[in-house]
Order: structure tokens, then sequence, then C-alpha cells
């Protein structure tokens, strides 16, 4: 089996892992409401994806209505 034959420094394996970070995320606007949000995804705030309506809104009663 392959074992290293020197110890690797802190700064061999620190340069190695520099590449390891989470990016940041990829946002787009809503093309109906402008919101930011994740390529390829409904729209959690209007429901629509490519321009077309996919998820209904929920909408909350309140007690008067009740």
């Amino acid at each position: 089996m392959a074992v290293p034959k020197r110890r690797k420094s802190k700064s061999k394996v620190r340069t190695k892992r520099a590449h390891h970070a989470i990016g940041k995320p990829n946002l787009n606007p809503c093309s109906n409401c402008g919101s930011y949000i994740l390529s390829h995804r409904v729209c959690p705030y209007c429901g629509f994806y490519k321009g077309a309506l996919v998820v209904a809104q929920k909408v909350k009663k309140t007690a008067e209505e009740n």
C-alpha cells in the first residue's frame, strides 16, 4: 500500500483545499414578479415558471371571513 514518504506542510494542504469552498448561488430575476430565484425552478413568490402559472398561491382567510 502506498504511504507518503514525508508529511505535507500546512501551506501545501491549505493550498490544495483552497477550491473546496462553496460558491454563492446563481440567482436570476423572475420573469413575472422580478424577485431573485434559482434557475429552472418555480418562483415561490408568484408561482410562475417560464411565463406560465404553475402553482397557485395559497390565500389565508382572516377571522372575519370564517
